[in-house]
């Protein structure tokens, strides 16, 4: 790979600006793979959640979980998991126990493998050492700057 800069000059960048735009061209490429199966990305967390699920999860558990990703917002994820409730994969218990329905497991399936493929694209001449170092590295910064990641 070419990079844009020498060492030299790269040191002196912007941290700032190559995070962002490392998360645009990741989630541009990321909404846009999901998107060929008619799945938003805040829908395939809400799958995700209930697919990985040790227990069974209350709409709160993963609203709880997942508003704050990306800045999605509560109300923005509640819609999210109205539309997964409305196409037929997730259903709704009383007391807002939700479980993946046949089809939603299926299409969970499909984008898991495609998160899969997504992963390695993503990580092609990365090392895992390389890769820990830099979310070391980015989660110093948060912590730096006063921010807090989600995980906090």
């Amino acid at each position: 790979m070419e990079y844009s800069h020498s060492d030299a000059e790269l040191i002196k960048q912007p941290i700032g600006y190559w995070s962002w735009a490392a998360y645009k061209a990741i989630v541009s490429r990321t909404r846009g793979a999901l998107a060929e199966l008619a799945l938003t990305q805040p829908q395939w967390w809400v799958l995700a959640q209930l697919a990985r699920a040790a227990e069974p999860k209350t709409r709160d558990d993963v609203s709880r979980v997942l508003r704050d990703y990306l800045d999605t917002g509560e109300d923005a994820l509640d819609a999210e998991i109205d539309a997964a409730v409305e196409c037929g994969w997730v259903s709704e218990a009383a007391g807002g126990r939700l479980d993946l329905t046949p089809v939603g497991r299926a299409l969970f399936d499909k984008a898991a493998a495609l998160q899969g493929d997504l992963w390695a694209e993503r990580h092609a001449g990365v090392s895992d050492e390389e890769y820990l170092t830099t979310l070391k590295v980015l989660q110093r910064f948060i912590h730096n700057t006063g921010g807090q990641a989600w995980h906090h």
